[in-house]
């Protein structure tokens, strides 16, 4: 028997199974020379992967670079055109002077050493754009939080992206083209870069400086050097004096915050900075600097920016208040040179009748005194009229807002705001308080009395009156004790939100009107208690279109409800008692319900009526231009209360307009007489017989007394206890009651002491 033998693991030929063979063998020793030399020269790599990224980069730049093209033509200047609401033309908006091209060999050297040095002095040595400064920057933008991209322009820069960087926008209808400046963006920025560049390379550095000089704005409507020193200086660039160069260049950084017509100091700080730039490098010498700067700010400038404005209707201050608000929202270079569609809120037909209404009351130009009048539509804000004075090409002082100044005081107009806290407290309008003609009021401190309290006084006399009877008799001392209940600093809250932008102080007399306010915000506030609570910010905007045809969103504020719509109706309510039976008798408007309030200030000195309709709110405002001078023997009124004169142009033109507009003689809400609107005074006081004729006129008084069919102050006998009989429980109204058009919603005579016949106020003859 054959046995089989095992085999041996030791055969020569046995060949494991993962076992290298001579060819794997070769190739593995090849790999790992490979890898050890890849481990040995990584650095070259990392060297050169930036290398190659940076190269790809200056292809992509440079082809980027070759495709820009620069556009042939300058951004176009166009007139601005403004219309009333109906789509009349009001006026234009366009700058003094067309713009003029100049050589630069035409500019002042002075000019040209001192934009260089102030707006970019190494201008002669850069490729068009600052290296350092851009890298500063992106360091900026890359660390900021928000999207604005932060500048690093050279003059090239900015040449380029007020010319070349934007794009050109043609309207089909009028084949208008609009200059359209691309957003700020990191890639707008590198295209703006690469264009800089290229402008350097086909233009030079002193085509750059000349296009760049006779394109750039310098405010006052003036594109281009040679219009901005006509402009400022009645010269051409070519005369332009150091001071005056200086005086320039130092407002190209901000036009509109270093005009040196508007703000001469701010334009001097710019001049001498702009000096000390020139002496720095090398173009001036430092004592003809300092020479220079003793010299006072401007003292050549031409100032004919009234010469360009002018309206029908004499609608100017209100052109100029529509600039204002535009400057703000665009820019002055855009208002005066991109041509825009501005439709404006304004009723050319109101706008003259407001004039008319004061014209008519104040005929004589050169003795009387002046007059504003603002008008708004109660529903969204809106301006219908404006008048801020007499004659534009006399002065350009805005009496409608005192724009620069600090307004007129407004008497006891402003009580309805006082009352307009005092309901949002929950005082009751019921409520009787005692109205002494003068009295202390120990909360109100007032440093100039000997025993340092306030001690107002009353122009009605004394007596005891409800809230809504003081309301309409315009009784001082019980607002007086009223705001020192209240909180001065509550009063001046529920002011602001109403609409008073003026600053106001903490203090008890300013219920009494012993602030600067001005005719357009107090309008802005009545509308905002006729209009339930919600204010609009006052506008004269309604809508703003390129000359490509887009229209600007975000031209107005959207309405808020800044006190409860009750509370403003129960303001309404005791201000119709104002009109049918109290101080402001003579603004009462045939067939229609209206509110308002008298006001006048210290020594007669501004004359006040605020008022409204469901529709519209109106205030007017007289006094003399200079200030401080007292409204004595106008046009045959001895002494000018709120309720004379202003009232009488207040219904003028109220009258006009509500039948104008085809306006319903709409009533106003009847207001929520709650129980929880149930405080009063800390003293109550239950007797309305009066201790002195409501309408006598104590020394020292602030407010309009009852004038007589003369329209001056007629006293008259202490009223009995017959004439002004104590109220009885039975006899008071019910909180429900809704107050006729005709009716005063004040209480009646048996509840606060009513004047006699004569003693009514009447509409001046």
């Amino acid at each position: 028997m054959t046995t089989r033998s095992k085999p041996s693991s030791k055969r020569d030929d046995y060949v494991p199974r993962h076992a290298p063979t001579k060819a794997t063998a070769k190739a593995g020793k090849k790999a790992g020379a490979r890898k050890s030399f890849l481990r040995r020269r990584w650095w070259v790599f990392a060297l050169l992967t930036p290398v190659l990224v940076g190269a790809l980069a200056v292809v992509a730049v440079l082809v980027a670079y070759a495709r820009i093209e620069l556009p042939e033509k300058l951004p176009p200047i166009q007139t601005t055109y403004l219309y009333d609401r109906n789509g009349d033309l009001i006026t234009t908006l366009h700058g003094s002077v067309d713009r003029t091209i100049i050589r630069l060999s035409e500019m002042s050297p002075h000019l040209i050493d001192a934009v260089i040095a102030t707006e970019d002095h190494d201008f002669y040595e850069h490729p068009g754009v600052d290296p350092v400064g851009i890298l500063r920057a992106a360091w900026t933008n890359v660390r900021g939080t928000d999207n604005e991209v932060q500048g690093a322009s050279t003059i090239t820069q900015q040449l380029v992206k007020n010319v070349y960087a934007g794009t050109y926008e043609t309207d089909p209808k009028t084949g208008l083209q609009d200059y359209v400046l691309p957003e700020r963006s990191v890639q707008q920025k590198a295209r703006e870069i690469l264009l800089a560049v290229k402008l350097e390379r086909e233009l030079g550095k002193d085509k750059i400086l000349a296009q760049y000089l006779n394109t750039v704005y310098f405010g006052h409507g003036a594109y281009g050097i040679e219009a901005a020193s006509h402009t400022y200086f009645g010269k051409p660039a070519a005369k332009l004096s150091i001071l005056e160069s200086a005086s320039l260049a130092g407002v190209l950084h901000a036009p509109e915050l270093y005009d040196p017509i508007d703000r001469p100091s701010d334009n001097e700080f710019r001049r001498d900075y702009a000096l000390d730039q020139m002496v720095l490098y090398g173009d001036l010498d430092a004592e003809e600097a300092e020479r220079l700067k003793d010299k006072p700010c401007c003292g050549t400038v031409k100032d004919d920016t009234g010469e360009r404005i002018s309206a029908p209707g004499d609608a100017e201050y209100f052109v100029e208040h529509v600039r204002r608000a535009l400057f703000d929202r665009f820019g002055e270079a855009r208002v005066y040179g991109g041509g825009l569609r501005v439709t404006t809120t304004l009723d050319l037909g109101l706008q003259a009748k407001a004039e008319e209404a004061i014209a008519s009351h104040l005929p004589d130009e050169e003795n009387d005194p002046g007059a504003a009048l603002v008008s708004v539509r109660v529903s969204d804000g809106q301006i219908l009229a404006m008048a801020g004075g007499r004659d534009w090409d006399t002065s350009q002082v805005n009496l409608a807002t005192f724009a620069g100044g600090s307004g007129r005081q407004a008497g006891s107009a402003f009580k309805a705001f006082t009352l307009a806290e005092a309901m949002q407290q929950h005082y009751d309008l019921d409520k009787w308080w005692n109205g002494p003609s003068t009295m202390g009021i120990s909360e109100c401190p007032d440093s100039t009395q000997p025993d340092g309290i306030w001690h107002p006084v009353n122009a009605e006399g004394s007596g005891n009156y409800s809230l809504a009877g003081a309301t309409a008799h315009s009784v001082n001392t019980i607002f007086a004790q009223l705001i020192a209940q209240l909180g001065p600093g509550n009063v001046v809250e529920t002011a602001h939100a109403l609409g008073i932008k003026s600053d106001l102080p903490e203090v008890c007399a300013i219920t009494l009107g012993s602030v600067a306010v001005d005719p357009l915000e107090m309008t802005n506030a009545y509308a905002t208690l006729a209009n339930h609570g919600v204010r609009n910010w006052a506008t004269p905007l309604l809508q703003v279109k390129t000359p490509g045809g887009r229209i600007e969103k975000g031209l107005v504020e959207e309405p808020e409800q800044v006190i409860a719509p009750n509370d403003a109706d129960l303001v309404t309510y005791a201000l119709q008692g104002v009109i049918s039976g109290g101080t402001g008798s003579s603004a009462a408007i045939p067939g229609y319900p209206a509110a308002g309030k008298t006001g006048t200030a210290n020594e007669n000195v501004d004359a006040w009526f605020c008022g409204y309709t469901v529709q519209i709110a109106t205030c007017v405002w007289v006094g003399y231009v200079e200030g401080e001078i007292p409204l004595e023997n106008v046009e045959g009124v001895p002494l000018v209360f709120g309720g004379t004169i202003p009232a009488a142009i207040w219904q003028d033109y109220m009258t006009y307009a509500m039948t104008e507009l085809d306006l319903d003689p709409e009533p106003f809400v009847t207001p929520v007489f709650d129980p929880s609107y149930s405080l009063g005074p800390e003293v109550p006081a239950y007797s309305p017989v009066p201790s002195v004729d409501p309408c006598a006129v104590p020394s020292g008084s602030s407010e309009a007394p009852c004038p007589s069919e003369s329209g001056s102050p007629e006293p008259s006998e202490d009223p009995s206890p017959t004439k002004s009989p104590k109220p009885t429980p039975t006899e008071e109204p019910s909180p429900t009651e809704e107050p006729s058009p005709t009716d005063s919603p004040s209480p009646s005579p048996t509840k606060s002491p009513k004047p006699t016949p004569t003693e009514t106020p009447e509409p001046p003859p």
